[in-house]
């Protein structure tokens, strides 16, 4: 059961941290218009695309490139990166304001490539922070639009021990660094 709660935590923080960073969705889901966004006849959606099937796509934004960068190396057999995307941080700098206790402060996203340079998109792995005060915390690690992701607590400056263990394809990959929080 604890697997299942951790896994939709991250599926809503990861869908509202999307939604947060498109203009014009908010206003648009609070005035029932289009909240300023341009829909003209080539069907552009304010830097939303429609792909093949009716879906939206962001026009390239991906939310795996915002945030700090903490690490770029070797996880495995994949070349990876990571950043660390302060949740409450973005929110406010979208113009909202966080509502109630947020479980979790940071999101990581961790975005992987093979020998061919092709990305990774598949697979699962764990999380582990270990904070300031030595007492470590682990949260399972989904493929989310073009990146491994969870939300993590970071609830206080210092410095932080990372280490993300990866699984796809048959492969698996560790890698550890630190990052502060200030």
């Amino acid at each position: 059961m604890r697997m299942i709660s951790v896994a939709v935590r991250t599926a809503v923080c990861g869908t509202a941290l999307m939604l947060m960073a498109l203009p014009g969705i908010s206003a648009a889901a609070g005035h029932g218009g289009t909240g300023g966004m341009n829909q003209g006849a080539s069907g552009d959606h304010g830097g939303m695309k429609m792909d093949d099937h009716g879906k939206m796509n962001s026009g390239g934004h991906d939310m795996a490139a915002m945030g700090d960068k903490a690490f770029s190396g070797k996880i495995g057999p994949w070349k990876g990166d990571a950043r660390i995307m302060d949740m409450k941080g973005h929110l406010e700098a979208s113009g909202m304001k966080a509502q109630g206790a947020m479980p979790n402060s940071h999101h990581i996203a961790f975005t992987l490539t093979d020998a061919a340079n092709k990305p990774v998109t598949e697979g699962k792995g764990t999380v582990t922070v270990t904070g300031p005060d030595k007492k470590a915390t682990k949260a399972g690690l989904m493929a989310m639009q073009g990146h491994f992701g969870a939300d993590v607590n970071l609830p206080k400056p210092g410095k932080y021990t990372i280490k993300a263990d990866i699984e796809s394809g048959g492969k698996k990959g560790t890698a550890t660094f630190p990052y502060t929080v200030k």
